[in-house]
């Protein structure tokens, strides 16, 4: 018996419009769709593989009066803009030439050979956009449904085609794989891990952030750092920290994040954080974010006082990679200090540095004492002011 998807994005108005304009037997849905779908898991992305040309499909569009932009059109790629959501349709291809960083492609008819050129089986698989007829080649069901992350073909191959595919396959293997995990796959990572050097660090930084935001990248990276692949792309490493983080983190309620697992990952060194952050090509935000981290001690302080002193964000991180409680940070609201520098000028003291050393030393009793109101405020200042006079 035939397997056939079965899912409510299939009969969207917008996608039965668009499969009717391009033609049902000249399209097919493809990848993570699919993929995602058989899981029962949501779809995010809808991509659709297409025997037409490009400039074919962008007439077929045209025609239909569907929005679309040729978003990657040398690639055979034109992005129709739906109701719903953006669907990539892309033309049937087979690699030219392969470098290990990109490929140059040829536009091909044959569904198998656009099939043969993807990374994994289980992102091979097509699905007939009316009937949802499953077409799969290379065993993905069967690998999708025993949890298994095997390259379509030769692994070796497949990585010498495009290096960025071993840190591909860990991010795949951590959200959908089981151990243990496929021999040739792991082989084939291990021995061509040096090749990861020649990529950009924006692309190797964005796929490395990718796998650390999976619920539970733990066990992968373990692993990574036991074949040889972390310490080539993140030397600084320090992998048997990640699970204890990781457990705080679903012990807690707190989502999964992957600055505060980068983070946690590596040592508490302010210049190494930043210097990390600048080679993964991250935010100023998200740099930023990372030094805080790397700026804790051992020991977690107060969580409110850190969130007053810090943010909620880094707060929350600093106290979860060192092991503390956050629960109080839930639901907490970082309140206003209420004293200005008028109101100590009020009481007799001169503008200039002496109000603002009054602010500072109030504010920092206001904080050790847990925030109490302008009341117990205007105590402290008092005692302050008592003590510079005594």
């Amino acid at each position: 018996m035939t397997e056939k998807l079965t899912a409510d994005w299939m009969a969207r108005d917008d996608l039965v419009e668009l499969v009717a304009a391009l033609g049902p037997d000249n399209a097919r849905y493809v990848g993570g769709a699919v993929r995602d779908s058989l899981l029962g898991q949501p779809v995010k992305d809808i991509d659709m593989a297409t025997s037409l040309l490009p400039e074919e499909v962008m007439q077929r569009l045209w025609d239909a009066k569907i929005r679309h932009v040729p978003t990657g059109i040398e690639h055979g790629t034109v992005t129709a803009v739906l109701p719903g959501g953006p669907v990539e349709i892309t033309t049937l291809r087979h690699d030219v030439a392969t470098d290990g960083r990109r490929a140059t492609v040829a536009f091909a008819t044959d569904w198998r050979e656009d099939a043969a050129r993807r990374d994994f089986t289980i992102n091979a698989l097509y699905a007939d956009p009316v009937s949802g007829e499953i077409f799969d080649w290379f065993g993905g069901l069967a690998d999708l449904a025993a949890r298994r992350v095997r390259f379509i073909g030769d692994a070796h191959q497949r990585i010498r085609e495009d290096h960025l595919r071993i840190l591909r396959y860990f991010r795949f293997q951590a959200r959908f794989g089981t151990q243990p995990a496929d021999a040739e796959a792991e082989a084939a990572c291990c021995e061509l891990a040096p090749t990861l050097k020649g990529l950009s660090r924006e692309r190797v930084g964005m796929e490395m952030m990718n796998l650390l935001g999976l619920p539970d990248p733990a066990p992968t990276v373990v692993r990574m750092a036991e074949l040889g692949v972390l310490e080539v792309i993140l030397p600084e490493a320090r992998p048997e920290a990640l699970p204890a983080l990781v457990a705080a983190e679903q012990a807690q309620g707190a989502a999964p994040d992957a600055i505060r697992r980068l983070a946690a990952l590596l040592p508490a060194q302010v210049s190494l954080a930043e210097h990390v952050a600048s080679r993964f090509r991250l935010s100023g935000a998200q740099k930023k974010r990372l030094a805080a981290a790397a700026a804790r001690c051992a020991e977690a302080a107060e969580p409110r006082a850190l969130a007053y002193r810090l943010g909620l964000e880094s707060a929350m991180d600093r106290v979860l990679i060192t092991g503390g409680d956050a629960s109080p940070l839930t639901g907490w609201a970082i309140p206003t200090f209420p004293l200005k520098g008028g109101q100590i000028v009020a009481r007799g003291i001169g503008a200039g540095p002496e109000v603002a050393r009054l602010l500072r030393r109030v504010e920092d009793r206001w904080i050790a004492e847990g925030f109490p109101d302008a009341a117990r405020v205007s105590a402290l200042l008092d005692a302050e002011l008592a003590d510079q006079n005594s």
